[in-house]
């Protein structure tokens, strides 16, 4: 009876250990997130004056702003002891959708650039360190219902604001985040790497949804929830 009580303690504490491990990891990649983007706002306040809507205006600093408030968010819910709502996983599939576009595009793209993130381990952070978390943490752990796939137009609503926002400033104070997005080499050019990255969001975001729905793992209580 009593090495029936202690399996049946050390079940209790493993499955709670269990269940503390994504939030925690969760909160490292938030606050190494942080780290990164207030040191990369401070160096380079010590080398020219900032305009914040050209600090923030880059996909990478507001896709991986975004990905640190819905992780804190996240994990801030786990450690409550609370299920992940519906609105909370949209959310998480979204911004890691987001995050990881930016992985792929830096890196597809932009890699070895100049004008991007001085510091070279803030820049790792940002653009590859981030994106593979945010990935792995949707893959590995199940603490969400599934997606539904007529919301994956929800995804398209940032990038598509984003990319107006860009042409606009382009147009009227010659300001643009990416060289290829740059009105100078052509609207025509410009409009097919635009088109590129919504194609690229839906497929980024399908493959959100279908992980979503397909986890072996996910327990039935959350099923049920969508």
């Amino acid at each position: 009876m009593q090495n029936t009580d202690v399996h049946s303690t050390r079940t209790t504490d493993q499955r709670r250990n269990m269940k503390l491990l994504a939030p925690s990891l969760r909160l490292a990649i938030v606050l190494l997130g942080i780290a990164a983007i207030v040191s990369t706002f401070f160096d380079t306040a010590t080398r020219a004056t900032i305009n914040p809507f050209n600090f923030f205006g880059f996909f990478t600093m507001q896709s991986n702003i975004i990905v640190v408030i819905v992780l804190a968010v996240s994990a801030f819910v786990s450690f409550l002891g609370r299920h992940q709502s519906p609105r909370l996983v949209l959310a998480r599939g979204c911004a890691t959708t987001y995050i990881v576009i930016t992985g792929f595009v830096y890196n597809l793209l932009l890699a070895g650039l100049e004008g991007g993130v001085s510091l070279a381990w803030a820049n790792t952070v940002l653009h590859v360190v981030l994106p593979l978390a945010a990935a792995l943490d949707w893959l590995i752990f199940n603490d969400r219902s599934p997606l539904r796939w007529n919301e994956i137009w929800i995804a398209l609503i940032y990038p598509i604001v984003w990319i107006m926002v860009v042409l606009v400033r382009g147009a009227t104070d010659g300001w643009v985040p990416y060289p290829f997005l740059n009105p100078a080499q052509g609207y025509s050019i410009v409009a097919l790497y635009a088109l590129a990255i919504a194609v690229a969001t839906v497929i980024f975001a399908a493959v959100i949804w279908t992980v979503s729905r397909l986890n072996p793992l996910r327990s039935p209580a959350l099923a049920e929830m969508r």
